[in-house]
């Protein structure tokens, strides 16, 4: 199976803070990978280094390499813009944009330079369909993304990442405050687009990681304590603070 990033000793500074120590790992191509760990342990910092989001953090640095197909991402040479557009990221509140749903989901797309309305039409139910959320807005388009309910929101942002075509899906806990319901669809939709990009998500929920990634990672204290299979890491995880996590014993 191909890797779709290979991370080699990554570290991240936030001035003289070390708030990820020294992880390699590989990350398959068309899988969902869950991170999992207790609050504080590095994991939204970690996701934000694939799409070097923590540029933005003032005083931030970062040692090791992540090679996204072969390319070192963490060089200064990379277009971060060009970068981001490969690597779209969904965060825990979702942020509808306050305009109508089509435009939300084309919002990115037109800052591209694409106005085609034809292309944009098409564009707009493809990604609205993946994200669960067509059948839902397809005769309300011009209303407020701002009216929908969480869950559909949340959704909205899934459906604006995917309009701009990326590689790369970075959720970060994007069902955090979501009910039930509305979490089963983010899930489905994962689970279906992992087919065409490379999911990596970060959760609070294990059960959740159970449910649909394909491998998972633990993470405390800023450091990767193990990382593997779903299946294999949940019934019979290497580290003994891997298994205290998913059994409950602390986090």
């Amino acid at each position: 199976m191909s890797s779709k990033f290979n991370i080699q000793d990554l570290s991240i500074y936030f001035r003289t803070d070390k708030v990820l120590k020294n992880v390699t790992m590989d990350i398959p191509a068309n899988n969902i990978l869950g991170i999992i760990g207790p609050s504080g342990s590095g994991k939204t910092t970690f996701l934000r280094a694939l799409n070097r989001m923590n540029d933005l953090e003032p005083g931030s640095r970062s040692e090791g390499k992540v090679l996204m197909d072969g390319i070192d991402i963490t060089s200064p040479d990379i277009d971060v813009v060009a970068l981001r557009k490969k690597v779209g990221m969904v965060f825990a509140m979702p942020v509808p944009l306050p305009m109508s749903i089509f435009e939300n989901v084309v919002y990115g797309v037109r800052l591209s330079g694409i106005n085609d309305k034809t292309h944009l039409d098409e564009l707009v139910e493809k990604s609205l369909v993946s994200s669960y959320l067509w059948n839902e807005v397809k005769d309300r388009l011009d209303m407020s993304g701002m009216r929908l309910s969480g869950g559909q929101q949340q959704r909205l942002c899934l459906a604006r990442v995917l309009a701009m075509e990326p590689e790369i899906i970075l959720l970060d806990e994007p069902c955090s405050g979501l009910d039930p319901i509305s979490t089963s669809k983010i899930e489905d939709a994962l689970t279906i687009l992992k087919s065409h990009y490379t999911i990596i998500l970060v959760t609070n929920n294990t059960k959740q990681a159970a449910r649909v990634a394909d491998n998972t990672a633990f993470f405390l204290m800023g450091e990767l304590i193990e990382a593997g299979q779903t299946s294999h890491l949940f019934t019979h995880p290497v580290k003994t603070e891997t298994n205290d996590y998913i059994t409950g014993r602390f986090g």
